[in-house]
């Protein structure tokens, strides 16, 4: 089945700052293991004729050393506005049945949570906010140079959710999924990802 969603997510993780993942780091958490989530808002897509517009979800996470090195946690949860069958389509994506990016992460995943429901929230803007839970975060922007209006941002990561993302710090008490962590880092793109995706066909903005 063909699929695509576009939007853009904030996710928010353990590690200090800067999280090292997106480019096969080690975490730089206390413990060396990086947990964190990950609200997209899913502003266009659909999982063939089933519309995903305006689906909130969360990516839980849990990587106990660098991506490359698998042995990845993963789960999600769909808003409370969606219905089943596109609360079923999402985690049929994001499980990686459907091929895509989210079948190689499947690859490095052992244990896949699973797909709960629950209050997910998002809103845009120059420091977008996420809901998961009652939980709510910010992304706060690291400044770029002096003087300039410029942000901090990574390009061309190995493991980016889009090709340019702006990073920063974020807070919040997380408990999702058994997953338990206070926030440090954050990041916030736009991103679009598809079933069959051409090199350099995935757009964001920092």
């Amino acid at each position: 089945m063909a699929w695509r969603i576009s939007g853009t997510y904030i996710a928010a993780c353990s590690c200090n700052l800067i999280c090292p993942c997106p480019t096969d780091g080690p975490p730089t958490s206390a413990d060396g293991q990086c947990r964190g989530v990950g609200v997209f808002h899913i502003a266009d897509g659909n999982l063939d004729d089933v519309d995903l517009s305006g689906v909130d979800v969360v990516l839980v996470n849990h990587f106990p050393s660098n991506l490359t090195a698998g042995g990845w946690k993963l789960g999600i949860v769909v808003g409370d506005g969606a219905s089943d069958e596109q609360a079923n389509a999402v985690e049929t994506i994001i499980k990686g049945d459907e091929g895509g990016p989210f079948a190689d992460f499947a690859a490095l995943t052992d244990e896949w949570m699973g797909m709960e429901r629950g209050s997910v929230s998002f809103s845009d803007g120059d420091r977008p906010t996420g809901s998961v839970a009652g939980v709510d975060f910010t992304f706060e922007p690291l400044p770029g140079p002096e003087g300039s209006d410029s942000e901090t941002t990574v390009r061309n990561a190995a493991f980016g959710f889009a090709p340019e993302f702006r990073v920063g710090k974020s807070s919040g008490h997380f408990n999702v999924h058994g997953i338990e962590f206070d926030a440090i880092y954050g990041e916030t793109a736009d991103y679009e990802f598809a079933s069959e995706m051409e090199e350099g066909a995935a757009k964001g903005r920092g």
